[in-house]
């Protein structure tokens, strides 16, 4: 039986030359008279080509040398980095793919890059306020990382060398720490004695003394060249179950040793120390230190155990530096307390906030305090929330409003005011122009007197709008009742 399919044709060639003609020239035309134009001959090595088995083939799936080396110095940047050599372009290729993991020592003084560091700064921590640390993630990077190791070191369990060491990569870096916890040494079990052994001398029921110290900062300290705050809790977070008040204890050694070290530290213009149990001999440790001290402007010691002896340091120290905002609140001040702060606030005139809250100065402090106010032309925030005040220093500070111009905040909450006291603080508000804010919450004034003091600041903050809108024209002052008419 013949077959009868076509026979089976030759496969295609994987290249072709373009093969030319010879070169010729063509006859004379006797009936024109011209010579026909010479032919070039062509070049072989220009017109060969490759012609590609695989039609989805093309020279786009081959990688550049310059995306090769890429790579290259990527993988070994650890052993080798190279990254300043590189051409701007390429600079940002490599660090937009470095790893966020590499050691410290290799990037720190290196690397300036802020979107490289903003991805160390994800890479560690899901939530990040760059706002807190002056708008840089490479500083807020350092300054967290140094946080951290602060948190949990453990006195003589922990290598101070891991913190040391970090010294010279962050020291341009970090400005402000804010460490809310310091752990205490370890408190360990003391090993049961063997029978018939003579070699300790002590009694068998006396316990063994253990430093109850925490970490000294002086040395971390004094190689932060740029360091101005200073944020400081010594006390334990989620002890759960284990608490002790040992672990809450800020030592006398602890102390000394801060003072110290805030003392030598002249770039710190923050100093906070709160929830440490800070009593009157520790607080007047510290505050001895910092007098005269070249840049301190604000100073927490809030939420502590100071009492009057305490806030007469504090009182001193007003006279002897330049400070700008000091924090009291929830101390044990009282009314002598209070009076050495209002002698002090007499001739003061750096001072523009007073944070007294959750103390209980009475009315014999508060009266005190609304005295220096008559003469003070510094203080703009006052809080005295939570004192036992009452009518007494309400009526003197109704005449306080009346003639005072810089105050613009005042918290008066939680205190027993009383109806009478609501109407004479209205009084003193109706002539004041300057005051914004005025907290009289849970103080027993009636709500006809909240109201209408309310309806005062509403105006004397649409007023200072309109006078910052337009600063160099006069803004008469508009009222509920219509423009210049008293809300009273």
């Amino acid at each position: 039986m013949q077959d009868s399919r076509p026979p089976p044709t030759s496969p295609k060639l994987s290249w072709s030359p373009l093969v030319p003609r010879s070169p010729s020239v063509a006859a004379h035309n006797p009936a024109t008279g011209q010579q026909p134009a010479k032919r070039t001959v062509p070049n072989f090595r220009r017109m060969r080509r490759l012609i590609a088995e695989d039609t989805e083939w093309s020279l786009a799936i081959v990688p550049l040398l310059t995306e090769l080396c890429i790579q290259n110095i990527i993988r070994n940047f650890q052993k080798n980095p190279i990254l300043k050599q590189l051409p701007p372009e390429y600079q940002q290729k490599v660090l937009s793919q470095l790893p966020p993991d590499l050691p410290l020592a290799v990037t720190a003084n290196l690397i300036d890059d802020e979107g490289y560091w903003r991805r160390c700064c994800m890479h560690r921590w899901p939530v990040c306020h760059v706002a807190r640390h002056g708008g840089s993630w490479k500083r807020l990077f350092f300054e967290r990382h140094m946080e951290g190791l602060l948190c949990h070191f453990i006195p003589g369990t922990t290598d101070p060398g891991t913190i040391l060491d970090l010294l010279p990569l962050c020291k341009d870096f970090i400005r402000s720490l804010r460490v809310d916890q310091l752990l205490p040494p370890v408190y360990l079990p003391a090993p049961p004695r063997v029978a018939g052994d003579q070699s300790d001398s002590a009694s068998e029921g006396e316990p063994e003394e253990i430093s109850a110290d925490h970490y000294t900062l002086g040395p971390l300290v004094a190689g932060l060249s740029q360091l101005e705050e200073l944020d400081l809790v010594y006390g334990v977070k989620d002890c759960g179950m284990n608490f002790e008040w040992k672990l809450f204890l800020f030592t006398y050694q602890d102390c000394h040793s801060l003072a110290a070290t805030i003392k030598a530290c002249h770039t710190l213009k923050i100093f906070r120390l709160t929830r440490s149990r800070v009593d009157d001999e520790k607080a007047r440790i510290l505050i001895r230190s910092l007098l005269d001290h070249p840049a301190l402007e604000e100073l927490d010691l809030s939420h502590n155990l100071i009492g009057d002896r305490g806030a007469r340091g504090a009182a001193k120290l007003l006279s002897h530096s330049h400070l700008r905002v000091l924090n009291l609140a929830n101390n044990r001040v009282r009314a002598p307390g209070a009076q050495a702060l209002a002698h002090a606030l007499t001739h003061n005139t750096n001072l523009l906030s007073l944070n007294l809250r959750l103390n209980c100065i009475e009315d014999e402090g508060g009266q005190a305090l609304a005295h220096a106010l008559l003469s003070n032309t510094c203080l703009t925030t006052l809080h005295l929330g939570g004192n036992e005040l009452s009518e007494p220093t309400a009526t003197l500070l109704s005449q306080v409003l009346s003639v005072n111009t810089t105050l613009t905040s005042i918290n008066l909450s939680c205190n027993h005011i009383g109806p009478d006291g609501g109407k004479q603080l209205l009084e003193g508000v109706s002539d004041n122009k300057t005051l914004l804010e005025f907290d009289l919450r849970l103080s027993d004034i009636t709500q006809e007197c909240e109201y209408l003091i309310g309806q005062a600041l509403h105006t004397n903050r649409e007023a200072a709008r309109q006078q910052a809108l337009n600063p160099g024209h006069f803004v008469l002052p508009v009222t509920a009742s219509g423009p210049g008419k008293s809300v009273a």
